[in-house]
């Protein structure tokens, strides 16, 4: 079904919420959100990702009800949540762009003066920050380590919490998207590759109150990895200086040993000390090709062209009911890379 009628102008603000086992709360959060009052209109972007639960179902019948437009994106399968976020990205048309889970932690009522923030301080990004926490003790430490290795592998500034509830600039929007075709993305990692107008702002943050936290200990480590190995090259570097250290101490440690058998009548002792060095020499050894394993890995899947995300298809309202698109294979989101602005057609 297509809808022939003239599009719709763009709202002062998008809001795209990756929605994965999130039936139990996406209403909710959809009602919160269409009840707030955005100078200059508001849209909603839920992609679901390739959720197992009812939550498309959920959300389509979220698309008709009235009230602010919500669009409905239906990956092909779980991708991720940054995935998830750089399809919403696609979509979103609004001068200002929020994104934000699905679970009701980050609380509606702060979309406005999240948005109010960013708009009236002309920032490019603002991040949400929290007094206090309401995740289990073993998150919030992978949080502050991710923080804290984020301070030292991309530049953001020091100390800056980086929350998936944030609010962009159409201008950075518009360069992330185009910028990264690969497929891992993180969108921290791509918003400093474009922008240091950046703040912050301290938003509540309330308990979970439905089901559990869809992060899990090896999701944490994949959004670290992708952080570590796709943004910057520092780990590469770190084996350089490693093996630069490790070189230097063979080295004294063999000319100890050339001067002790000039010198002393006994036969060179220390088997079991020259065991432990090989042994961790080795290991190190073994990180480092399995981190240049890492990287060469990704470069496979991204020559190989690894979709970022597929989807499969959208769903908006319109005068007749629910509209359904399908994305076509030789679209961005049907699976092929997004073109840059700067790129053209040939002429034909």
């Amino acid at each position: 079904m297509t809808d022939t009628s003239v599009p719709a102008p763009s709202p002062a603000l998008s809001v795209v919420v990756p929605v994965y086992m999130g039936a139990a709360t996406v209403g909710e959060l959809v009602a919160a959100l269409r009840a707030l009052e955005i100078e200059g209109g508001l849209e909603i972007v839920l992609v679901v990702d390739g959720s197992p639960d009812n939550s498309l179902d959920v959300c389509k019948e979220l698309a008709v009800l009235p009230g602010a437009p919500v669009t409905v994106m239906s990956l092909s399968r779980n991708f991720g949540e940054h995935n998830a976020v750089m399809a919403g990205l696609s979509r979103a048309r609004g001068a200002f762009v929020i994104t934000m889970d699905d679970d009701l932690q980050n609380p509606p009522a702060e979309v406005r003066r999240l948005f109010e923030h960013a708009r009236d301080g002309n920032y490019d990004v603002v991040y949400t920050y929290y007094a206090e926490k309401k995740h289990a003790p073993w998150r919030n430490w992978g949080s502050r380590f991710t923080n804290w290795c984020a301070d030292r592998l991309i530049d953001k500034p020091p100390g800056l919490y980086l929350s998936s509830f944030r609010c962009i600039s159409a201008f950075v929007r518009e360069r992330v998207v185009a910028s990264y075709e690969g497929p891992f993305p993180y969108v921290d990692g791509l918003v400093f590759q474009v922008t240091q107008n950046v703040s912050r702002l301290q938003v509540h943050h309330l308990p979970r109150n439905e089901g559990r936290s869809n992060y899990t200990l090896r999701r944490l480590l994949r959004l670290w990895l992708a952080m570590f190995l796709n943004f910057s090259v520092m780990p590469l570097r770190l084996a350089t200086l490693f093996g630069l250290a490790f070189g230097a101490i063979g080295a004294v440690g063999a000319i100890f040993t050339i001067v002790e058998a000039f010198i002393s009548d006994k036969p060179p002792q220390g088997w079991a000390s020259m065991m432990v060095a090989v042994l961790v020499l080795a290991g190190v050894q073994l990180v480092v090709i399995g981190m240049i394993g890492e990287y060469l890995g990704s470069m496979f899947l991204a020559v190989n062209r690894k979709p970022q995300y597929l989807v499969r298809e959208v769903f908006r309202r319109s005068a007749a009911g629910l509209e359904i698109e399908r994305p076509k294979a030789d679209t961005p989101e049907g699976g092929q890379p997004h073109r840059a602005p700067s790129e053209r057609s040939p002429e034909p």
